[in-house]
């Protein structure tokens, strides 16, 4: 696959980025008994800022996202998700690459948190960023390179 082209998200695509996310994370959560059909969703949808949002498409298919929060002293990757039927292609890797630039030009530590029990925790692990805390349900991350 060509790389993705990167765009800013629009108010009007909060509820198909929002199926992205329940469709992405639905096998995790089953296997952990917490999918919750409405609840995936709306919780992305409580926190949806556009213009945090970008969108990873190809030839006008929409492929995935990732929203970042940019906060004093780090950078916060909130969100990213690829569709299932295009992950393993690389594309998540090329983001988070993007993302790990951005936050090195910015001279700000990139954190995020990812599901316990999630395969994204081993992809994070493996594109170098190391656990620093965890919660009931998520571990927490920093990028250290």
């Amino acid at each position: 696959m060509e790389d993705a082209e990167y765009q800013v998200a629009q108010p009007q695509d909060a509820q198909t980025l929002a199926e992205i996310r329940a469709l992405a994370m639905k096998p995790s959560l089953v296997a952990l008994g917490r999918f919750d059909e409405n609840r995936v969703r709306n919780r992305f949808l409580e926190t949806f800022i556009p213009q945090d949002t970008i969108k990873l498409t190809f030839e006008g298919e929409l492929l995935g996202f990732y929203v970042l929060r940019t906060h004093t002293d780090h950078i916060w990757l909130d969100h990213l998700y690829i569709k299932p039927e295009h992950q393993n292609k690389q594309l998540g890797k090329k983001a988070l690459t993007r993302v790990i630039d951005l936050a090195k030009e910015k001279g700000l530590a990139l954190r995020l948190g990812a599901l316990k029990g999630s395969l994204s925790n081993r992809f994070y692990q493996n594109s170098g960023f190391v656990q620093t805390h965890e919660d009931e349900f998520d571990l927490y991350y920093e990028y250290v390179g």
